[in-house]
């Protein structure tokens, strides 16, 4: 083996080993993520309604509804969402005890048909320890982005390591050989599932640290369109010398309006708090029910109702399309289904990786001991 070689294998070895349980972790709970819509669809029927000629009710009867239980919550302070004809509408906030409420109602009627705490639902729980293994924001930030970091750099170093030095070598670095014993079997798991899984890896791993560090996506976008990343429109500022008169309908219901009028096509429309008046209201529209990429974003003057802002998926660059994409690129939505199932079985691959390479490792420890040969006393 040349120098070079035993010196990417070292490498591979111990970054292998100080990122392995991380990695394993990561990518275990991001198969499990990858399907929890249609899982959730199939479980959980408050989720569907039967799909309506006649227009959803406004969102300031769908929270009036959602937050009669909870007198203590304001409306301002909640999030409602529409995600499509045949789909409930929801409306999210914090309850009185600071406990995350999700509740399902009709989007037709306004009736509720389901309240949720999502502090004890299962798939939340799953993202949480996905995004901050159960550690405080701050420490998971780095705990799983130097993983995710050193998983990159596994994968690159894997691929040389991989890569056959004589022609002979090529058919076995591309099969399992399923009859031999267990430890070559394993050893094959590791070698050839990690070079099919390599550039599936690699988008699942770099669009999670686009995530963690957003730094890195605005490098991409500037790299792609040749400019800075435009500001994004939640850092839109009011203009406090502008005078404002104060609406006479519910602020919600003039921003829903506002967006099934610009983005008339749109399926789901996310409604942000409009909060206390010192700052924009903002709403964002998307293409299509669970998907992240096609969206429209727009700004509101929390006092009138009246339209700061707003940015339109059609006249969006290249590079911020791209960033708009991340999400259902890190979970394979953006294929469809199709993608689903690949980022779910490359998320199983990337998880078993650190486990099949630590099975290697220590087989060829133990057997490097048996071999050292042993001082005979006198």
């Amino acid at each position: 083996m040349s120098k070079f070689r035993k010196a990417v294998g070292k490498v591979h070895l111990w970054l292998g080993l100080a990122s392995g349980l991380v990695v394993f972790i990561v990518s275990l709970t991001g198969a499990i993520f990858v399907f929890q819509d249609d899982i959730r669809d199939l479980t959980e029927p408050w989720r569907k309604v039967e799909a309506q000629t006649t227009a959803p009710v406004l969102p300031s009867q769908l929270q009036a509804a959602a937050l009669a239980a909870h007198p203590g919550v304001k409306a301002e302070t909640s999030w409602v969402t529409y995600f499509g004809p045949a789909r409930s509408a929801t409306v999210f906030f914090l309850d009185e005890a600071g406990l995350p409420i999700q509740v399902y109602l009709n989007p037709y009627t306004g009736r509720v048909l389901h309240e949720q705490n999502l502090r004890t639902h299962f798939f939340t729980i799953i993202q949480e320890i996905h995004m901050h293994l159960l550690l405080p924001e701050a420490v998971a930030k780095w705990v799983i982005g130097i993983s995710i970091s050193i998983f990159v750099v596994m994968l690159l170093t894997g691929l040389v390591l991989w890569w056959p030095k004589r022609k002979q070598e090529r058919k076995q670095r591309f099969t399992i050989k399923w009859g031999a014993r267990w430890r070559r079997i394993n050893y094959d798991l590791h070698n050839v599932l990690g070079f099919y899984i390599a550039s599936i890896g690699l988008v699942l791993a770099l669009s999670g640290l686009f995530m963690i560090y957003p730094w890195m996506l605005e490098s991409i976008v500037y790299v792609v369109d040749g400019k800075p990343a435009p500001q994004e429109i939640m850092q839109t500022k009011l203009d406090p010398l502008q005078p404002a008169t104060a609406t006479a309908q519910p602020l919600p219901d003039i921003v829903y309006r506002t967006v099934r009028r610009l983005s008339p096509t749109n399926e789901m429309i996310l409604l942000g708090p409009t909060g206390t008046g010192k700052d924009p209201a903002f709403c964002w529209t998307y293409q299509k029910a669970l998907h992240y990429y096609h969206r429209d974003e727009y700004a509101f003057h929390p006092v009138s109702g009246q339209l700061l802002e707003s940015r339109f998926h059609a006249t969006k660059s290249a590079g911020v399309r791209f960033s708009d994409m991340n999400y259902d690129l890190h979970v394979g939505q953006i294929l469809g289904f199709g993608g689903k199932i690949v980022a779910f079985l490359g998320s199983l691959i990337c998880a078993s990786l650190p486990v099949t390479g630590t099975i290697v490792w220590w087989g060829r420890r133990n057997k490097a001991r048996k071999k050292k040969p042993r001082l005979q006393t006198v």
